[in-house]
Formats: C-alpha cells, structure tokens, sequence
C-alpha cells in the first residue's frame, strides 16, 4: 500500500488560507475568554462568578444554534463570517472599554462585572454561527478524500492558537494588563477578517434553498439521531466535556490553592493545549481513523483519570502533567470526532449538524464551566474536580457496553467505499 502524504491537504492554496484564519480567530477567542476569567475573579473572588461566565455564553448558544445551523445552510459561507468577525472585534473593543482604568475608577465593580457577562452573552450568538459556518467552510474546500487529513490540520491549528493564546494571555496580564491584552485580540480578529477575504466565495449546495425553517430543523435533528456514529461520537464528548470542566477552575487553583500567580495560571491554561498540539501534529503522519471507535473510548477514559490527578495534586509540576496529559487524550478525541463528522456529514446539511455538534460538544465547554463553578460552590473546589473525572469514567463505561457497533468503528475502512 502507498505511503499516505501527511501534508496533501496543505497543497490546496485556499486550505492554507483557511488554517491562518482559524488560527487568528482561535488565538483571539481563547485569550479573550482567559482575560475575562481573570478580570471577573480578580473583581469577585467568587468561583460562581467564573461558572456564570460560561453561563451567560451557553444560553446564546444553545437556544440560537439550531436556527444558525438553518441559516448557514441557506447562505453562502464567507458572507457569514465576516458578519461574525465584524461582530467580535466590535465585542473585544467594547471589553477594552470595559477594563480601562479611567472606566473601572469611573464605575461600580458591578456595573463592569454586568457589562462583560452582557457582552459574553452578545458572543455567544455570534458563536452560533461562527462554528457551522467555519464548519461548512472547510467541507467545501477540501475534497472527500482528504478530509480526514484536513480535519488533522485543522484540528492541529485550533490546537496551536489554543496552546499560544492562553500562555500569552497569562504572562501578558503580568506584562501589560488586561486592557492591552485586549487590544491585541481586537488586532487579531482584525487578522482573521483579512485572511477571510482571500478565500472565493463558494456556491450554496443546499437544494432546499427556501425551505421552511421548522421542515429544516426536523431533518437536521433526523440525521444526527438516525446516524448512530455521529451521535455516539458527540455524545461521548459532551459528557467527558461537561463534567471534566476543570480549567474553568484554573484561576482559583493558580491564585488560592497552588499560588502560582498570574505566570503560573498561564502554564496550567496552556499545558493540555500543548498536549492535544503535539497529539494532533503526530496524528497527521500516524493517522487516527483506524479502529476510531475503541481509540476514542480510550482517550476519554484517559482524559477522565488526569482530571482526577488534577484535582486531587497540590504539586505545580504535577498539576502541569495531569494537565499536559488531559490535552493529549483530549487531542485524540478531537480529531477522531471532527473526522467522523467531515466523513459522515453531507455536504448540504454541514451547517445543522455542526449546530447539533455546537450544542453537544461546543457548548458543553461554557455548561461545563457552569456546573464545575457550581458544583465547587456545593462541595468545594477539589471534591468538585475528582467527583467530574469520575463521571467521566462513568460515562465511558456506559457507552463502551451499550453501543459495541460503535466500539469497532474503523473510518479507514468506510473510506475505502467512498
């Protein structure tokens, strides 16, 4: 058999464009919400007030995500994102108001605490259709056959930008403040929108252009619930995501338990970036989709035991591994879910089923902020990380018995008939 080429889908000119948006926007998305957490505890101390910042962004989300999947559909892709880029950079300037010391001596803590979780809320509808459309985007530019190595690539990006943005924002906040922390996200959303103009417009392949919006929505909800693939992969996902929140808690561990201050909360905010990074970036020589189903059963599981180390260590370095580690298993998951969903997904339904994704996997990254803020607020902070990786062991457990078909998923092999 010929040695697959590990960098095929870097040869498509657009596709590389596209990987510098994502990774302008990633970058931007993941500083900005690490400053807000910063900003919101240092004004509170209240480990609720990091759980609402998740909160205030899941009830956009949710509530707007199947109607977003329905208009992505509808309309050409690129027009859609740029409304969405213009829309951030306009909420990440309005938070460098916000954080400004002439506004934060000129205004009540609440009144700056109400204006960033109104501003969060704004994002999350913006968010709405941000993922289905960079979702839909990426289908129409890379052919079948390389969406299994694209997704790698693109995964990878997400990675890097996650890896970069949450160190940077952490030493920055020491270096610069908050406040010109958030101008470089404005300039990097700005990035993002300039990159964006160097993709064509791509044709609309919906064939129900004009559809009733509710007709339109049941037949999304139908496929993802029929395709048994797709909706283990999400779900199994969304429950390791939910209850494995622990990196919302990450200002509370670096100020209060660990006390590492302000440079030591952005090693702990990068290292599971900087495992699931080089996880993806192996992945793109030694491909994932063989014997998916078992391979993403075990890296959950894995996910949920560092998760419990975490929570239960009171070593900085330690803390760092459980962490490192996270993000390697975590890496594996990604990848092998968003190849199952580029592979199983078509073309004209991308825009509703990554709005079910959204809702799934995506938002259960802010409701799992919510419940570990929550949860710590009912049983403390450690208690509430251990009891999280221990339902995330649960759930595997369940899923690995109840769905075998799943447990010998091999996407390498159903590629073979496409």
């Amino acid at each position: 058999m010929a040695k697959k080429d590990p960098f095929s889908s870097l040869r498509i000119p657009e596709f590389r464009w596209f990987l510098a948006m994502r990774l302008f926007i990633v970058l931007a998305w993941s500083m900005q919400f690490v400053l807000i957490e910063w900003e919101v505890y240092r004004i509170t101390k209240d480990p609720l007030s990091l759980g609402l910042i998740g909160l205030m962004e899941i009830i956009p989300a949710i509530s707007m995500a199947l109607f977003a999947g329905h208009i992505v559909d509808q309309n050409e892709k690129k027009g859609l994102l740029i409304k969405c880029f213009s829309g951030l950079a306009t909420i990440s300037a309005l938070l460098c108001l916000l954080v400004h010391p002439n506004f934060i001596d000129s205004f009540s803590k609440n009144t700056i605490l109400y204006g960033i979780y109104a501003l969060v809320f704004v994002g999350g509808i913006i968010r709405a259709f941000l993922i289905p459309s960079v979702f839909s985007l990426l289908g129409l530019i890379i052919p079948k056959k390389e969406q299994p190595n694209a997704a790698t690539w693109s995964s990878s990006t997400w990675q890097v930008a996650a890896v970069i943005g949450p160190a940077l924002a952490g030493f920055t906040i020491g270096w610069f403040g908050v406040f010109w922390s958030l101008v470089f996200v404005v300039f990097c959303v700005i990035m993002a929108l300039i990159v964006l103009t160097q993709i064509e417009r791509k044709p609309i392949l919906n064939p129900k252009i004009g559809e009733p919006i509710f007709k339109s929505l049941k037949e999304g909800l139908s496929f993802v619930f029929q395709n048994k693939t797709i909706l283990n992969a999400i779900s199994l996902d969304m429950f390791a995501v939910l209850f494995g929140g622990a990196v919302a808690l990450l200002p509370i561990f670096a100020q209060d338990i660990l006390k590492v201050g302000s440079e030591g909360f952005g090693i702990l905010r990068a290292a599971p970036a900087i495992g699931g990074l080089i996880t993806m970036l192996v992945a793109t020589s030694i491909p994932l989709h063989q014997k998916a189903g078992k391979k993403l059963l075990l890296a959950v599981f894995g996910f949920g035991v560092c998760i419990i180390v975490f929570g239960l260590s009171t070593n900085f370095w330690l803390s760092v591994i459980a962490l490192f580690l996270s993000g390697v298993t975590d890496g594996i998951s990604v990848v092998i879910r968003q190849t199952i969903l580029q592979i199983y997904t078509p073309d004209h339904m991308r825009g509703r089923v990554s709005s079910v994704n959204s809702i799934f996997v995506g938002s259960s990254n802010e409701l799992g902020a919510f419940e570990s803020g929550l949860a710590s607020k009912i049983m403390g902070v450690v208690p509430a990380v251990v009891f999280g990786g221990m339902m995330t062991l649960g759930i595997v457990g369940v899923t690995a018995v109840a769905s075998p078909k799943f447990r010998e998923l091999d996407i390498e092999k159903d590629l073979e008939t496409i």
